[in-house]
């Protein structure tokens, strides 16, 4: 199965270098919308309603500290298949233009990661799980965007 590394590397060898938060918020938009349109994680790893918004823990973990990146050699895009691909473009294609703060601020508008930080105050650490059933069941409610 494909990994978030993956996904990350595939971002960003369609887009170019971009912020570590902005990469983020793209991978997990690949896989919320990967849930809706094609039925199935893209990858497995967790994602974390942090306080800036979702985040992979084991994509924070390889680029902790930095603010920019622009190539990800902990993946490996060509593991993404046509479907796969098809999903992250069009994901790309809405949000990719986006700033990483709309992005956060967005993600901060939505019932995943608003559900997953209940009873935590702003800017508190949180470590609760946005569970592909809270993805799936959130935006499958909303009208295709991508």
């Amino acid at each position: 199965m494909v990994t978030a590394h993956d996904v990350a590397a595939y971002i960003l060898q369609r887009m170019g270098g971009m912020t570590t938060m902005k990469l983020q918020k793209l991978v997990y938009y690949s896989q919320a919308w990967s849930l809706v349109w094609d039925e199935k994680p893209l990858f497995r790893n967790r994602v974390e309603a942090w306080a800036n918004g979702p985040v992979i823990p084991d994509l924070y973990n390889a680029h902790r500290g930095m603010f920019k990146i622009a190539a990800w050699p902990k993946g490996d895009p060509s593991k993404l298949n046509t479907t796969q691909k098809e999903t992250v473009d069009a994901v790309l294609g809405f949000y990719g233009a986006k700033p990483s703060q709309w992005l956060s601020d967005l993600t901060h508008s939505e019932a995943p990661w608003r559900d997953a930080r209940d009873g935590f105050a702003p800017g508190q650490f949180c470590s609760n799980e946005i569970t592909p059933a809270a993805m799936m069941e959130y935006y499958s409610g909303l009208p295709r965007t991508a």
